[in-house]
């Protein structure tokens, strides 16, 4: 890629993992392999990243002679802290999953190889997934919404998001199923609505 090419090409990924990012409902990266400069970056704009045994995840970048350039030392940095992301970062370090998970880049993580070794985080996100799936739509919308924003202004601003996007959820027929249900001792049955 010529030089004059560069500064085009990371502005049209950065608007594309933007646009991941920004998705109303919840993103899982199941991560089977190699995760590495922005296919790394790619996992980082999800809400959880779910590893297998086979996961090596890091920002390489440095080695090549360049930094992260799709949004990795912003995204990483928010999710685990500036002095992990330099050390990550300045060292170029890859990690597997044990690593990965101990240290806060992944949510979860199947470490145990047994058959079927590359598929199990993808089985595992599934699980995540589901786990989500029996919830209020409306209403992990709105607490994805309430995260997402709040986490990136003070307290006081982000207790206000937070009352904001809860206020989205109270005149939805999901609040008053959802209560009903508890009341009934029953599974409640959304709509989204």
């Amino acid at each position: 890629m010529e030089q004059n090419e560069v500064g085009e090409f990371l502005h049209k990924l950065k608007a594309i993992f933007c646009e991941l990012e920004r998705l109303p409902q919840p993103t899982i990266a199941a991560i089977d392999g190699v995760a590495l400069g922005g296919g790394f970056e790619l996992s980082l704009c999800c809400d959880m990243r779910i590893g297998g045994p086979k996961t090596l995840v890091g920002l390489p970048e440095t080695s090549l002679g360049i930094i992260p350039g799709a949004g990795g030392t912003q995204r990483l940095t928010k999710l685990i802290g500036e002095s992990r992301t330099k050390a990550l970062v300045f060292t170029a370090k890859r990690l597997g999953p044990q690593a990965a998970l101990a240290m806060g880049i992944l949510n979860d993580a199947e470490t145990l190889a047994t058959e079927n070794v590359d598929e199990l985080g993808y089985q595992r996100a599934l699980e995540w997934a589901r786990d989500i799936l029996p919830n209020g739509p409306v209403a992990v919308r709105m607490a994805k919404k309430a995260i997402d924003l709040g986490g990136s202004v003070d307290a006081s601003s982000g207790l206000d998001v937070e009352q904001l996007c809860y206020a989205h959820v109270i005149p939805t027929e999901d609040r008053m199923e959802g209560l009903r249900a508890f009341k009934e001792k029953r599974k409640p049955v959304y709509t989204g609505r």
